[in-house]
């Protein structure tokens, strides 16, 4: 993320003598992506990062793939997944590909017997329902409904919930995600054309520094799997850090909508990007403002990207018979558009109170087992007229 950020005591030269108060040196690790050529940050830790004293278990979460090649469009109910208690358990992968996974999870219990590290992917949370505090090595991130939570890959974390009552939709992505690079200059500075800006991110704070050098339980996932392992020394024992990779957060309330006198394209809706895929937010927003202007989007031939949208909230002007939580695939190869009666439904109106989320890939994605299981199963005969 291209944004300086600091927390805690760091020393005034980078890869120089820090002594703790007992005289003996802190342990510096660069925290980096893309080998040496990508954002990185600096971080002292109390302890070495690399005491590793015993490997436990290993389980093999792989998705489970039930259509590999498809044309079906698809609407997934999501909140007929179940909740779980742990939090990885939770984790349901529904439309997968060799870039992201995508999946939703309904977490009850705060993680508090492990810390977790994904050193497959960055992962992208969205908090549909909940709140409650992101904790990681580099400071604490408070969250709430609405809020997209950001953690590069490798970052050691604990999530804690408020309540039980928590539903996330996320995004498991095996290349780094940034902010769009049309919205920044040069420098890394978001531009005045951008419907965000640099003031509107939730920052890593609170750093909290534990001392000591028990045992502690890391579940790390690497190539689909789950590695069990034990840490000698908290994982939270960073006394200062400064740098530009790091999680943070961004609600999707802060997003400011594009308009135009006539409808614009899906991507002045966009909020993250990578390599392989992008990531939209969908807010309430004013219509088109042409005489004769058409609000409902045009009908749009899919033929490079896959299309998945989660409704978060609202009325979704273009579409009949969704609601909260519900999923949409619309896949490579065939158009896509509004549903019967959504165009003349739009003209005249006004405005939008929509909340959603898109993720647009550039290869096709397969179905999982989990999916099909909250599949309605009548999804893409929906454009056919009554």
């Amino acid at each position: 993320m291209p944004i300086y950020h600091k927390q805690g005591n760091i020393p005034p030269k980078r890869h120089t003598q820090f002594r703790r108060p007992d005289g003996e040196l802190y342990s510096e690790q660069l925290f980096g992506t893309i080998g040496f050529d990508g954002m990185s940050s600096l971080l002292y830790h109390h302890n070495r990062p690399t005491m590793v004293k015993e490997l436990l278990k290993s389980t093999d979460v792989s998705p489970k793939i039930a259509l590999e090649k498809h044309i079906r469009s698809l609407k997934l109910v999501s909140f007929n997944v179940a909740p779980k208690d742990d939090f990885l358990e939770a984790r349901e992968p529904l439309l997968v590909n060799s870039d992201v996974h995508i999946g939703v999870a309904a977490p009850k219990k705060s993680m508090t017997t492990y810390f977790y590290k994904n050193a497959d992917a960055d992962e992208m949370l969205f908090i549909h329902k909940g709140s409650g505090v992101l904790r990681t090595l580099f400071g604490q991130i408070p969250f709430e409904y609405g809020d997209y939570l950001i953690i590069p890959r490798g970052v050691i974390y604990q999530i804690n919930f408020d309540g039980e009552d928590n539903r996330i939709f996320y995004a498991e992505s095996f290349t780094p995600i940034y902010t769009p690079k049309r919205y920044r200059n040069w420098f890394g500075q978001l531009l005045e054309h951008s419907p965000f800006c640099e003031r509107d991110y939730k920052l890593p704070e609170n750093l909290e520094t534990f001392i000591d050098t028990d045992e502690h339980l890391m579940k790390v996932k690497k190539q689909g799997v789950v590695h069990e392992m034990v840490y000698v020394g908290h994982p939270f024992d960073v006394v200062g850090w400064d740098g530009y990779n790091y999680p943070y957060g961004f609600s999707i309330h802060n997003f400011e909508p594009i308009t135009g006198r006539v409808h614009q394209p899906p991507p002045v809706h966009q909020t993250f990007e990578t390599s392989a895929f992008v990531i939209c937010s969908f807010v309430p927003r004013l219509y088109d403002y042409h005489p004769k202007s058409i609000p409902a989007p045009y009908n749009h031939s899919n033929i490079d990207s896959d299309e998945v949208l989660y409704y978060v909230d609202g009325d979704f002007m273009s579409r009949n018979g969704v609601a909260p939580g519900n999923i949409s695939l619309h896949p490579a190869g065939i158009p896509h558009g509004p549903h019967p009666g959504a165009v003349e439904r739009s003209i005249g109106q006004k405005g939008s109170e929509e909340l959603a989320v898109m993720i647009d890939t550039f290869k096709p994605l397969k179905v999982t087992e989990n999916a099909l299981k909250i599949d309605d199963g009548d999804y893409y005969r929906s454009w056919l007229n009554a």
